[in-house]
């Protein structure tokens, strides 16, 4: 087994290209095995071996940096860096995270899980370098899986560019991001050089030129210029070093003695270089090939325990799926925009149903929020489909270009709160704080499948912008008697001791609380806040009654809706003092990966914990000094 010997990138260079290729094999039956386990991202790094061997049997890391974009393509990295006997604990709580992690190596820079940033990093580190008189050490930026398509990385490539920074750029072209790549880029990266209609073309006319009487070396020689301007329009030669980025390939990413030898090349080059790789996603795993829709991007485990018979529960995204093609058959005009996700955000059905009415953008959460803005100008009403997670990077645009002009673009915040394995830049836990300070947005947070349903209706006939956030997982199923109207809360039970405003997710969770607490005779109100923006005066009015108000949310405790809602009761003109109020929630702090339930215990956010929270409140009289 070759894979038992090589425990660091200095282990990888004296192999021969035979056991390179066995290597490769092991590699791929390694990952398949452990992320049947631990679940994780699959096709990216079955389709990453080759060319993730060839960077380190050719650059000197960490002495030289190699830097990945995306972060989920780092598997292969990390078991040449060191850490084959960690991969048991992959993504789960204190184990192994699922992207590069400084604090797990010396090989690993950045912890990129957010695409299309590693250009901008690649170009900070080759600066300091420079700056430092370091000019002997070099910088690779792996960029792959889409990538490409968001728009910071252009912004990088054109700083490469015009900077003249020494960056190997490798382009690891595998068509897609979690879905099929959106890019006429990619398009033309991927086919145009090779395309043989293009090379017969293109001789074609290079011979009629040469057949024209008294011109055809003239015609021939200008033939230059011709090709010149096609290139401009179609090559992605012209597109990268019109930056001033120098282009090579494209190269078989499957074939480490050439990706070797064009990395060699690019590694002396006094300037920032494209190396772009074809890689096929899934490489060598017959599943992963035949996944149409993602090439087993990610790969969640199921359970094989035989406790029961019964289907899984539903999940949050497909009671979403399924009020969003009752709204698309009513209204025509409803459009829908994904960046880049369109399977794990719920629109592939309304793709197939009305493929006219649906808009993938690629890796581009900013522009397609702009883009959702300039179609609620002209009349459309379109709803983006985003995690929580990644709605942060597009705070600006949600703010002044869907706010500022009172667009109604309906924003679908799929896997808000707490999250779990992908770790602390998948926790969706800012999302309610950033929706809470763009002045006329409606904040929808719903407690059950069935609510989620009614939102969604509502929301689509109010005004200005409206974002609706639900968790990831399985979705709560209740009664007609336990799903809200309209913009009202709703009073789930009755007390006297203590007011607990539920939001969303945490409503079970304080239905649970108030039965415990019940039982130690203290007698608790229970509110499914449902709206959280602008907040239900009824609700406000009944919680100002009582000798303690609670708030519970999952999402950051400081600036979110409990803030939001003290901040509504000391307003309240009732001729008394505000009550004190007790808000619950996560903390300011990067939350490490595990498993939801067990990261709600921790924080003291399952039924237990806040009944605890509550009891020790009333006990002192006043509220407890939080963190």
């Amino acid at each position: 087994m070759w894979l038992e010997r090589v425990n660091s990138p200095a282990d990888l260079k004296a192999l021969g290209q035979d056991e390179l290729r066995q290597l490769a094999t092991e590699i791929r039956d390694f990952i398949v095995n452990t992320v049947s386990v631990t679940g994780g991202h699959l096709g990216s790094n079955l389709g990453a071996v080759e060319l993730t061997l060839a960077l380190h049997r050719v650059f000197d890391s960490p002495r030289d940096v190699i830097l990945w974009d995306t972060g989920h393509q780092a598997y292969v990295h990390k078991l040449v860096t060191g850490r084959r006997s960690l991969f048991s604990s992959l993504r789960q709580a204190g184990g192994l995270s699922g992207y590069p992690n400084r604090k797990e190596s010396e090989h690993d820079w950045i912890e990129n899980s957010h695409a299309s940033t590693v250009l901008s990093y690649a170009h900070g580190v080759a600066t300091a370098f420079d700056r430092n008189g370091e000019r002997g050490r070099k910088v690779v930026a792996v960029v792959g899986d889409g990538a490409m398509t968001g728009g910071m990385a252009f912004e990088g490539l054109n700083n490469l560019g015009h900077s003249g920074r020494r960056v190997v750029i490798v382009l690891n072209d595998n068509g897609r991001s979690y879905a099929p790549t959106i890019s006429r880029l990619s398009e033309g990266v991927s086919r145009l050089r090779l395309n043989p209609s293009y090379v017969a073309a293109r001789a074609r006319l290079e011979q009629r030129l040469r057949g024209v009487p008294g011109l055809g070396e003239y015609a021939y020689s200008s033939l230059q210029g011709v090709k010149a301007a096609i290139r401009e329009l179609l090559e992605p030669m012209a597109f990268f070093e019109n930056l001033g980025v120098r282009y090579t390939g494209p190269i078989d990413g499957h074939d480490i003695p050439g990706i070797e030898q064009a990395l060699r090349h690019a590694a002396d080059y006094d300037g920032p270089i494209v190396v772009h790789v074809l890689t096929k996603k899934g490489k060598g795993y017959k599943p992963a090939e035949e996944d149409e829709e993602q090439n087993l991007h990610d790969l969640k485990v199921v359970s094989t325990s035989a406790q029961t018979s019964s289907p899984p529960p539903a999940q949050w995204t497909v009671s979403f799926t399924e009020a969003l093609l009752a709204a698309a058959e009513k209204d025509p005009k409803l459009v829908a925009i994904t960046a880049a996700m369109p399977g794990p955000t719920g629109l592939l059905p309304l793709q197939k149903k009305y493929p006219e009415r649906f808009l993938d953008v690629g890796i581009a959460e900013q522009h397609a929020i702009t883009a959702a803005a300039g179609m609620a100008m002209g009349g459309l009403h379109p709803v983006v489909a985003v995690y929580s997670t990644f709605f942060s990077r597009a705070f600006d645009q949600a703010n002044l270009d869907v706010g500022l002009h009172k667009q109604h673009v309906v924003f679908a915040l799929d896997r808000a709160g707490i999250t779990g394995d992908d770790g602390p830049s998948h926790h969706g836990v800012l999302d309610m704080a950033l929706c809470l300070r763009i002045p006329g947005m409606t904040i929808f947070a719903p407690s059950s499948a069935q609510d989620l349903k009614v939102m969604f209706a509502e929301a689509l006939d109010l005004e200005g912008p409206v974002a609706i956030r639900w968790p990831k997982g399985p979705a709560r199923q209740v009664g007609l008697d336990e799903i809200g109207t309209g913009l009202n809360a709703r009073k789930v039970r009755a007390g006297t001791d203590a007011c607990i405003l539920a939001v969303g997710k945490m409503v079970e969770a304080c239905e649970e609380a108030a039965d415990i607490l019940e039982g130690d005779g203290i007698s608790c109100c229970v509110w499914d806040v449902r709206v959280v923006n602008p907040l239900d005066p009824a609700m406000l009015m009944d919680a100002a009654t009582f000798p303690l108000v609670v708030t519970a949310e999952d999402g950051v405790r400081v600036g979110g809706a409990g803030s939001h809602i003290t901040d509504a009761l000391a307003g309240l003109d009732e001729g008394r003092h505000a009550p004190p109020v007790l808000m619950l929630g996560t903390p300011a702090a990067f939350i490490p990966q595990g498993k939801p339930a067990q990261i709600h215990i921790d924080l003291g956010l399952d039924g237990p914990g806040i009944a605890a929270s509550v009891a020790k409140a009333l006990a002192a009289g006043r509220l407890p000094i939080e963190d």
